[in-house]
């Protein structure tokens, strides 16, 4: 009891020091805004919950777009919008109200009727509001996702033009202004003629979630630090900036994944800020449950080892207790940070169910691992626990490590493959791998060595059964795979891809058994 005490208090204290270091806040820059300033504009899109523009055109209730600007009307004058359907065009009447200006903006696709419509309205809008409508956005992106050929665009921005009396653009990525040459004529024909307006940036924004790109980390922190950023800069060299966006927008995750739903200045549901200008910000705000949390996980761990304690060794080593400690330490630290992510990475049912898989295998094996680990248990192949139940296991713990792995290996592939073959939204699940991983890994007691000639060690090798080998494989080829698509400067890919390694070692470690 002496050494599980000591070893205890260790873990809890190991597990509390990394979130306090995870939870660390970070001090921004100085606010760029002078006292009272606001920012120049703000997208904004009023969906709220489970709203969307994804489905049939129903108009949002104009009370919640009314509550949403008396907000925003705080921080900012104009509020640049992307379409007109779904009561969108009810924004010009309602920003009039507050004082504020609208960049207003229509929808091009692929659906030529829908554009007449998108057209015409925002024209009527334009006529109906000269005095709220300080420019007019004819399109977004719409050549970046190849609905409308660039010819089309150009006479679908003049015809608009000529009917409205404010200034008229088109948004799109910086490579397709230089790549159609033919639409950036426009805007330097509006360039020449008005020399002296300022460079507008149309779209400038920084995910607070999701996976990252690169070496680009999705974070409340860098969420700030980015704004922080960008606005300085713009006040230095005399440049104005639109920030994306108002609000978290759920409904963006059915086409982006996790990062499209969290480019908002203010949460989807709370309507609260994500950080004060000029404050300290966290990336884990709540850390202290989070700890306790993990503290919580590494008792239930300790306990469960000293269940079985009879079935300990009289005089068990200290490698024996360094392993317990280390699959409290490791499963303690991430399962706060696999839990958080649960809700976040989360909108459909199959998403629930997914994320919620991973938290009870991420939350199961180290206390199946403890326990085996205790007892000398060693996981039966997928073969004996699939098959007939003659072949399943006796023992408890045996028959719960056989289950557990399976569990972990299944999800594991999906998501490894999902990385492989559909990569550009998918999030790296690597904080419930790891914690669902490692105490499966130091739990293994591996294979005997094989005594006498080299045949007859590659043949014991050799052994593993079929489905544990396939999986490894399939495991290891993904991991080499992520990182080299992903870059090293991925340390989310990186570290999925070293926990896709470790559990393909931990499969070859399977005891022999039909397969």
């Amino acid at each position: 009891m002496g050494i599980a005490t000591a070893l205890f208090a260790l873990a809890a204290a190991a597990i509390t020091a990394a979130w306090a270091w995870l939870g660390a806040t970070v001090q921004m820059p100085p606010s760029p805004l002078a006292p009272g300033e606001k920012l120049h504009c703000v997208s904004y899109t009023p969906f709220r919950g489970t709203q969307s523009p994804l489905g049939p055109d129903s108009p949002v209730d104009p009370r919640q777009i009314d509550e949403d600007l008396a907000q925003l009307k705080q921080i900012t004058d104009c509020v640049r919008t992307y379409s007109v359907d779904h009561g969108l065009d009810q924004i010009p009447e309602l920003a009039k109200r507050h004082g504020m200006k609208v960049l207003q903006g229509l929808w091009l696709s692929n659906k030529p009727e829908l554009n007449r419509k998108q057209i015409a309205t925002t024209i009527a809008l334009a006529k109906r509001f000269p005095d709220v409508i300080a420019a007019v956005v004819v399109g977004n992106e719409v050549l970046l996702r190849g609905e409308m050929s660039a010819p089309d665009l150009v006479r679908t921005i003049r015809e608009v033009k000529a009917q409205v009396s404010m200034p008229v653009t088109y948004a799109d990525v910086w490579e397709f202004w230089l790549r159609h040459r033919d639409v950036d004529a426009i805007r330097k024909q509006v360039a020449a003629a008005f020399p002296d307006k300022d460079v507008f940036v149309g779209e400038f924004g920084w995910p607070s979630a999701g996976r990252m790109r690169e070496g680009a980390l999705p974070s409340p922190v860098n969420q700030a630090y980015a704004m922080h950023a960008v606005l300085d800069r713009a006040k230095r060299e005399n440049y104005r900036v639109n920030l994306i966006e108002a609000y978290d927008q759920p409904w963006k995750r059915w086409l982006e994944g996790t990062v499209g739903g969290h480019w908002g200045l203010f949460d989807a549901y709370g309507r609260r800020a994500k950080f004060v200008w000029g404050g300290a910000v966290s990336n884990h705000p709540h850390w202290p449950w989070q700890a306790a949390g993990g503290v919580g996980l590494a008792a239930l761990i300790f306990a469960t080892a000293l269940a079985v304690r009879g079935r300990i060794p009289a005089a068990a080593s200290i490698g024996w207790w360094l392993r317990l400690a280390a699959i409290a330490i490791v499963s303690g630290t991430l399962i706060g940070w696999t839990v958080a992510n649960v809700a976040l990475e989360s909108l459909t049912a199959g998403d629930w169910l997914r994320s919620l898989a991973w938290a009870a295998v991420a939350l199961m094996a180290p206390l199946v691992g403890a326990a085996a680990l205790t007892s000398g248990a060693s996981a039966p192949s997928f073969a004996q626990i699939l098959g007939r139940a003659a072949q399943r296991p006796r023992d408890v713990v045996a028959l719960s490590l056989g289950i557990v792995l399976i569990a972990l290996a299944v999800l594991s592939v999906q998501a490894a493959l999902g990385l492989v073959f559909d990569p550009r939204y998918r999030d790296f699940p690597f904080a419930p791998i790891t914690a669902a991983t490692i105490p499966l890994l130091l739990a293994t007691k591996g294979k005997p060595a094989a005594k006498g000639k080299l045949v007859a060690r590659w043949k014991r090798r050799l052994q593993t059964p079929a489905a544990e080998t396939a999986v490894a494989a399939t495991l290891a080829a993904s991991a080499v795979y992520i990182v080299c698509n992903e870059s090293f400067a991925n340390w989310q890919a990186v570290w999925f891809s070293a926990a896709l390694l470790a559990l393909a070692f931990t499969l070859l470690q399977a005891q022999d058994g039909p397969s």
